[in-house]
């Protein structure tokens, strides 16, 4: 192949070239680079360089300047058109150089009087030399000149802002109800000017005087216009009736309001309330003769004003005020509210024969008034009553009132009649259909007559166009069962529970709404509504009588509300309905149990349940809880031992279940049997491996070293029980050796099996919190952040806290966990316990409490806070174990603690809560 040859290879190189200056290379000089022809050649470079240099100068001054067309247009041809322009830009030269001058003499000007004027203070000032003291002080100070100035300047600025604002006129209401807000009193802020005889003017006063002469000007304009006057006498009249004489300020001035009503009555005389109102005025003013003068003219210019003559009964003493009403009978004899009121002074005379001589001249001239027919019967005697009301049915058939009053009156045959002459006159009122439903069950009549009568009553009112819904039914039920007439509640439940439903609605809709409708009237502490709740139950188990849940809630109502039998009859009912419902079995012998105290009778209950469950794994263990109870042991062993050997539904082809087996070692182990409890531990943990609590037990019956060998093997089989690594390392952590560096290596391995469990965190807290509070809050940092709204973790971070902390710790708490955690709610508790809030305290445990009933700590604390108080009351402690008692908690840390001892196994609830109450004085206090 053919070589390329270079073509600067062998040539000289250029001048001022160093090698690998493009890579960043700087060159270096050597000694044989020195020498006579280096320098000769870098001579004719600098040369070459400065020729140059001097060229680009020359370039630079010839362009430097536009005007300079020397270098610009040297080559170009000189024509007329440029000669012109070359004449006009020479103009405008000339002329800018002429404003230039102008400029620059104005300048001097101004520049040689300053001259002058400086010349001239010279000689001022120099005379300033001849002043004497008194001159020289006579001098205003600068702050005084300042200060001039600023006024000055403040007062410009309120003329041009004034000059902004719009006024529009304030009515004389507005400006007295302003002053009275502002705290003022018109007679003190009055603006008055004294002239020079010493005659004192009060402005307000004129300005008001002036006001109240436009204003009755105008009244009177606009009276004679339209007719009528333009105050509201209705508003003024239910004013006056609040303001007292002490309280004239409010209303304004007394004798200008007077001026104003004088011209209404002028204007108006037949007009009633401008009568009433101005007499009002007087009574407030305290001038009764002058309000009764006012009122009497009133019933003169307005004799057919019912309001006139009872406001001059009311102004008038009693005598004036009886020939009063006697006036106004004789001009308003139909007035009903006129004969009321003579009715009524009669009355407070205490003169029941004239009272009921007015009623019976006023029932002659208004014979269909019920007011008065009513009044009437209630002054006379029973037989008198009845005539009177058999007079008044025939005079007002529509009274429903009267028609029941005069039922409730006469036998049960006549009162039969009348409520049906009563259902004729008046088709559309259920009140008479209910109270016939009355009285029949006053006379004992069979439910079936009480539930055929409602039942034509919601028909027919449906048909006469007055139809009630199902809540309206329900709302009268209720009214029956406040007046005692259970039958009656029932029958109306019953007939009305159909309505508002169509006919695609199935059975579980209706019995749905039927059990909301009970929930609803279900009575409050004190209150009816157990009958009618029990009637809606029962409607609607009548139509769903297999539902479970169904029975539970009415159990739930009756255990409630109702007696032992009306449970124990209901549940007897449900197990009829719902044979395979182990719960609602359950529940039977537990009342019988519980609350009638018959052993035996649950006993046949529990019976009768396996009968009809044969392998239910709860029916049996409910029979050994009874018999263990009862401490029939030999009977519960027998029943454990044959449930260890029975198949059990769910359990095919084993031998019993996990929790029989598990139930056999505990009774075992509470019998002091531990030996064989430990053996049946272990061979139910060899059948059932996965259930950690047979484990649980068998750790508790051994030894330490064999205990931990079983929860390694526990571990390994149950890896994401909680229970079984706290129990793990509680038994590191114990005495002696109390290794807390293996506890702790278990609970961070625990950790990783069972990620966000707040009891582990717990467990780990507590544990290092014995050895140090500081890393126990620095563990409880992490916690809080894996378990933010774990409200175990916070009580215990309250609890940790020093004191002055805790209470913005429980504010975090209540913040970031539930509102109704029961352990952040007793934390919060025994911290104004320690701060001595008794009430706050105790209303915080009866709120834990009614959050969970079944968390056992929290009445533990509650009982250990009412036995220390410096006073205890018995009864607060009383009360306490008796609510706990009916609540029967089961669960809670100290609680389950002091309840699982075998030492108190058969203990009752009450022993539990004061054992669980002693183990907490051995924990952390606050």
């Amino acid at each position: 192949m053919y070589q390329i040859t270079k073509d600067f290879l062998g040539k000289p190189a250029p001048p001022g070239y160093i090698a690998g200056l493009g890579r960043g290379a700087t060159g270096f000089t050597t000694r044989s680079d020195i020498g006579p022809a280096r320098e000769a050649a870098a001579a004719k470079d600098a040369d070459k360089q400065q020729t140059q240099r001097s060229k680009d100068e020359e370039d630079e001054r010839r362009f430097a300047n536009a005007e300079n067309e020397e270098g610009l247009f040297s080559n170009m041809p000189y024509e007329e058109d440029d000669e012109e322009a070359d004449k006009v830009w020479a103009m405008i030269d000339a002329k800018m150089e002429e404003r230039h001058k102008g400029k620059q003499r104005t300048n001097v000007e101004g520049e040689s009087d300053k001259q002058e004027i400086d010349q001239q203070l010279h000689g001022l000032k120099r005379q300033l030399q001849g002043l004497t003291e008194d001159e020289w002080s006579a001098i205003p100070d600068v702050s005084q000149l300042a200060e001039t100035a600023a006024r000055a300047k403040r007062r410009r600025k309120t003329a041009v802002s004034r000059r902004g604002e719009r006024y529009s006129q304030v009515s004389d209401s507005t400006l007295v109800a302003g002053l009275g807000l502002a705290g003022h009193d018109q007679e003190i802020a009055v603006e008055t000017s004294k002239d020079e005889d010493g005659t004192v003017t009060n402005f307000l006063a004129l300005g008001q005087a002036r006001n109240d002469v436009l204003q009755m000007k105008l009244d009177q304009a606009g009276d004679s216009a339209s007719g009528k006057t333009t105050i509201d006498p209705r508003g003024y009249l239910t004013s006056l009736n609040t303001v007292g004489a002490q309280t004239a300020a409010e209303i304004g001035d007394i004798s200008r309001a007077r001026t104003l009503l004088k011209s209404v009555t002028q204007s108006s005389p037949k007009h009633a309330p401008g009568w009433i109102a101005a007499a009002r005025l007087e009574e407030v003013a305290q001038k009764m003769s002058k309000a009764r003068s006012i009122i009497a003219q009133g019933c003169e210019n307005c004799p057919q004003s019912e309001d006139v003559w009872l406001e001059a009964a009311r102004l008038n003493r009693r005598e004036d005020a009886r020939a009063v009403l006697a006036s106004a009978v004789r001009n308003l004899p139909r007035s009903v509210r006129v004969w009321e009121a003579a009715a009524e002074l009669e009355a407070a005379a205490g003169d029941v024969g004239a009272q009921r001589k007015v009623l019976r001249r006023a029932l002659e001239f208004v014979p269909t008034s019920v007011m008065l027919w009513k009044a009437a019967i209630a002054l006379e005697p029973p037989e008198d009553a009845r005539v009177l009301l058999a007079y008044a049915v025939e005079l007002v058939p529509l009274s429903v009132d009267l028609w029941l009053a005069l039922a409730r009156l006469e036998t049960y045959e006549k009162a039969q009649k009348v409520l049906n002459r009563a259902r004729r006159a008046v088709s559309t009122s259920h009140e008479i259909w209910i109270a016939a439903a009355r009285l029949e069950e006053q006379q004992g009549a069979a439910h079936v007559n009480i539930d055929r009568i409602m039942a034509k009553a919601v028909a027919s009112l449906a048909a006469s166009g007055a139809p009630m819904d199902r809540e309206q039914w329900f709302a009268q039920a209720l009214q029956c069962e406040e007046d005692g007439y259970s039958a009656t509640c029932r029958a109306i439940v019953a007939a009305a529970a159909d309505l508002g439903f169509d006919s695609d609605d199935t059975a579980e809709d209706r019995a749905a709404a039927w059990v909301a409708d009970a929930e609803r009237f279900e009575p409050q502490t004190g209150k009816p509504g157990v009958v009618t709740a029990r009637a809606i139950f029962a409607q609607a188990l009548a139509v769903q009588p297999g539902d479970v849940d169904l029975w539970r809630s009415a159990a739930d109502m009756e255990r409630s509300h109702g007696t032992a039998d009306d449970v124990d009859s209901l549940l007897r009912r449900a197990v009829q309905f719902c044979p395979q419902a182990e719960v609602l079995w359950l529940m039977a012998a537990k009342e019988k149990w519980t609350r009638q105290n018959d052993v035996a009778g649950a006993r046949v209950i529990l019976e009768e349940a396996f009968a009809a469950n044969a392998h239910s794994e709860a029916i049996v263990l409910a029979a050994v809880k009874l018999e263990s109870e009862t401490r029939q042991d030999a009977r519960a062993l027998a029943l454990l031992e044959r449930a260890r050997a029975s198949e059990f539904a769910g359990h095919v082809g084993a031998r019993g279940t996990a929790r029989v087996w598990m139930k056999s070692a505990v009774l075992m182990r509470q019998l002091g049997r531990s030996a064989d409890a430990l053996a049946v531990a272990r061979e139910g943990g060899a059948l059932f491996p996965n259930f950690y609590k047979l484990w649980l037990v068998q750790a508790q019956l051994q030894p330490p070293q064999e205990a931990r060998q079983t929860l390694s093997r526990a571990l390994k089989a149950c890896p994401r029980a909680p229970e079984l690594w706290i129990s793990a390392a509680r038994l590191e952590f114990a005495e002696p050796q109390r290794n807390l560096a293996r506890a702790r290596a278990i609970l961070e391995r625990a950790r990783v099996y069972v990620p966000r469990s707040p009891v582990l965190w717990l467990e780990a807290v507590l544990m290092e919190a014995e050895e140090s509070d500081s890393v126990a809050r620095a563990l409880l940092a992490r916690a809080l952040q894996e378990c933010p709204h774990a409200g175990v973790l916070w009580a215990t971070a309250i609890v940790l806290e020093p004191r002055a902390q805790r209470k913005a710790r429980s504010v975090d708490a209540l913040k970031h966990a539930d509102a109704h955690d029961p352990e952040v709610t007793v934390a919060v508790a025994r911290l104004f316990w320690t701060e001595h809030r008794v009430e706050k305290a105790r209303s915080w445990f009866e709120r834990a409490v009614r959050a969970d009933p079944d968390y056992g700590d929290a009445w533990a604390w509650w009982l250990r806070f009412e036995r220390e108080q410096r006073e205890p009351d018995p009864s607060s402690v009383a009360a306490v174990e008796d609510a706990c008692v009916r609540a029967e908690p089961r669960h809670g840390r100290y609680w389950q603690r002091a309840a699982k001892d075998p030492d108190n196994a058969w203990l009752p609830v009450a022993e539990i809560l004061h054992k669980t109450a002693e183990l907490l004085a051995t924990t952390r206090q606050l």
